[in-house]
């Protein structure tokens, strides 16, 4: 780390100075926890593992047919059948010249055989098995070796691996039953303020209803987090210290948005700063500029205050908050995915200042990816985050993007 949270001057930072900074209020991922195979969806691989056997383990049928030893060049046509192979069964006595087995796909190949013919390349009658186009037939088709997929000792899945749908098949099917994974970070949030009402209360004429707890808990969600929810805390100092300092006693990560800018003598930030240490930045990107930083009680819980904006507090979620969930679940990817497509109409940047707006994207008929903003950019238009699957993120080096030209994008996620 050569940034600190703390030492930065007043300076406007760029997102990648900020991101580095905020890495560095964590030390390292949580400890590990042993999780068993039907809870470990979405967790995180605290130690690599190894195969401790061959997948498949045997050499098997990788479809209906007779298993045979096929000789070099034109076999015969006609085979003698001795007998059968179902799946879950083995054959011990090897094949003879001439000979073969009725098998089922998955079964172990008998010894002698290396070969399987499909069922609809056959006729049969009584033992006798004839080939239909033999000249068509490969030595080895239709086999599946022993150890193809995975072999015994093999890395099989890496520390730091986020454990998705297919990584549960592999675990299961290489026999674990459960697995060392980091602890989910517990991240408390809370929304502060007179004017914010709970949804399904009613409105009052100068209220707003609570809207970034509920999208900034999503995001927390989706990316591996343990959400504690603090609620509404009054505009009393008393009650949000008392607050922070049983949050900081229990979470592994405050968050808060708005409220906190170096500009508001308001409680939430006297009430901060009688917890922890606390800094403020201003951040060169659209939207999200202002954004406080540092850490709560004895345990120096970190702390990050994200603006107030709906759409500034999402897009600063996930361009600081979510590379530092990485970072407590010991994943490597700690800087958000990033793709390329192409600018479907002119885009704007400013120099200086790197600008993410709101976009969809699309697959033309040769695959070419392009991408256009979802309309209004307006920092509290959250209709728009609803409507798009990316950021275009515009580097500060761009003023503007012409049609057709190559831009970043980063995609997000969403339920299908």
């Amino acid at each position: 780390m050569t940034l600190s949270c703390f030492d930065l001057d007043e300076r406007t930072l760029s997102p990648d100075e900020a991101r580095e900074a905020l890495l560095g209020l964590v030390s390292g991922p949580l400890p590990a926890e042993s999780v068993s195979l039907g809870a470990l969806h979405g967790r995180v691989l605290a130690v690599a593992l190894d195969s401790p056997i061959d997948v498949p383990q045997n050499t098997n049928a990788a479809m209906d047919g007779i298993a045979l030893a096929w000789t070099s060049g034109e076999g015969p046509s006609r085979w003698h059948r001795v007998g059968e192979v179902l799946a879950g069964r083995r054959r011990e006595t090897p094949l003879g010249p001439g000979e073969c087995v009725t098998i089922t796909t998955g079964a172990p190949l008998p010894p002698g055989a290396d070969t399987v013919i499909m069922g609809e390349q056959l006729n049969a009658y009584g033992d006798a098995v004839e080939v239909e186009r033999p000249e068509t037939v490969r030595l080895g088709q239709n086999v599946r070796q022993a150890g193809e997929d995975i072999a015994r000792g093999q890395r099989a899945l890496a520390a730091g691996t986020r454990l998705g749908a297919a990584e549960l098949g592999l675990l299961a099917s290489l026999g674990f039953a459960e697995a060392a994974v980091h602890r989910r970070p517990r991240v408390a949030i809370f929304s502060t303020g007179d004017e914010v009402t709970a949804p399904g209360e009613p409105l009052p004429a100068a209220g707003i209803h609570d809207a970034n707890r509920f999208s900034l808990a999503g995001l927390l969600t989706e990316h591996g987090a343990e959400v504690i929810d603090l609620g509404i805390l009054a505009d009393d100092r008393d009650a949000l210290v008392a607050s922070l300092d049983g949050a900081a006693r229990h979470a592994d990560l405050v968050l808060t948005s708005g409220g906190v800018s170096a500009g508001q003598a308001d409680y939430t930030r006297q009430a901060l700063e009688s917890v922890g240490r606390l800094a403020f930045w201003r951040i060169a990107l659209r939207p999200g500029r202002p954004l406080a930083c540092g850490t709560l009680g004895e345990r120096e819980v970190p702390f990050i205050g994200l603006p107030g904006n709906p759409v500034a507090a999402m897009v600063t979620c996930l361009q600081f908050v979510a590379p530092l969930l990485k970072r407590l679940q010991g994943r490597h990817d700690l800087a958000p995915r990033r793709d390329t497509a192409l600018a479907e109409v002119a885009l704007t940047g400013r120099v200086g200042r790197t600008d993410f707006l709101r976009a969809t994207c699309r697959s033309d008929a040769e695959g070419r990816r392009w991408v256009r903003p979802t309309g209004a950019q307006g920092s509290g238009i959250l209709s728009s985050m609803v409507a798009a699957d990316c950021l275009i993120e515009i580097d500060a080096a761009r003023a503007a993007v012409e049609p057709g030209e190559p831009v970043v994008i980063q995609p997000l996620f969403r339920l299908t």
